[in-house]
């Protein structure tokens, strides 16, 4: 099979909040962003010559406003069927985030006060469950779903068999991708030593380059050297007592 296009689909500013169009045999979206974003991904992915009613798949990472918000709109424009996993599920059918959210440093905690973060989107059943890893070669995709739990319980990413890693907020570019080559972690995380452990795990797998929600593109060496330094500093917090996890 012929290698997979990543394509960004910005939803908000140049790459502050992304969805993602992944072209193999058949099309395939991940991410929908926020609430009133469906017409705009729609029309961006008809801009790159892609049939929206060709999309086979839409893929959400996980159970955050700024990626499912327009799930529900999205499979109304395109007839594909939805893709979550099952420890999110509850916020689909929902359409309310697990609260309170848990900041990751300043940014989050003036980002939780923000009302947008607490509005409810229009709600939506998965079509397809995700419980494991789980290919995509039945919709046209040379890749895998692979669950990579932390930022939230059923937040999942994308590998292609090329390489490419779209990891929804398993890392962002620094300050919501204002920093876009500089990773950091976004602004929540309701389990970051759990969430460390999922993207060391993908990068064990040697992926070519992590496709994130917030920033563009990161090159994995340096994703590594900042999953090191964060490591001692996760270590250090729990030392202290300082790291607040989802249930503690």
């Amino acid at each position: 099979m012929s290698r997979t296009k990543v394509v960004p689909i910005p939803v908000m500013g140049r790459h502050n909040i992304n969805a993602y169009l992944l072209l193999g045999r058949r099309p395939v979206i991940v991410d929908a962003g926020i609430p009133g974003s469906g017409q705009k991904i729609h029309d961006r992915i008809a801009a790159h010559g892609v049939d929206p009613t060709d999309v086979s798949l839409i893929v959400i990472t996980h159970g955050h406003i700024d990626h499912f918000g327009s799930a529900a709109e999205l499979h109304r424009l395109t007839g594909a069927p939805l893709a979550g996993h099952i420890a999110d599920l509850e916020q689909y059918r929902s359409g309310r985030v697990r609260e309170p959210y848990l900041p990751t440093g300043p940014m989050g905690r003036a980002m939780a006060r923000n009302r947008n973060l607490h509005i409810r989107a229009e709600s939506f059943e998965p079509a397809v469950l995700i419980r494991g890893e789980t290919g995509l070669e039945d919709f046209g995709l040379s890749a895998r779903i692979m669950p990579t739990p932390g930022h939230t319980a059923g937040s999942i990413s994308v590998l292609t068999d090329d390489g490419d890693l779209v990891a929804g907020d398993l890392i962002a570019g620094s300050f919501m991708g204002l920093l876009p080559t500089r990773p950091a972690n976004p602004p929540f995380h309701d389990d970051p030593r759990q969430n460390l452990a999922s993207l060391r795990a993908m990068l064990a797998l040697n992926p070519t380059s992590l496709h994130v929600g917030h920033g563009t593109a990161l090159d994995p060496a340096r994703v590594r050297q900042w999953a090191d330094r964060e490591h001692d500093r996760l270590t250090r917090l729990d030392a202290a007592g300082r790291l607040t996890t989802r249930g503690e």
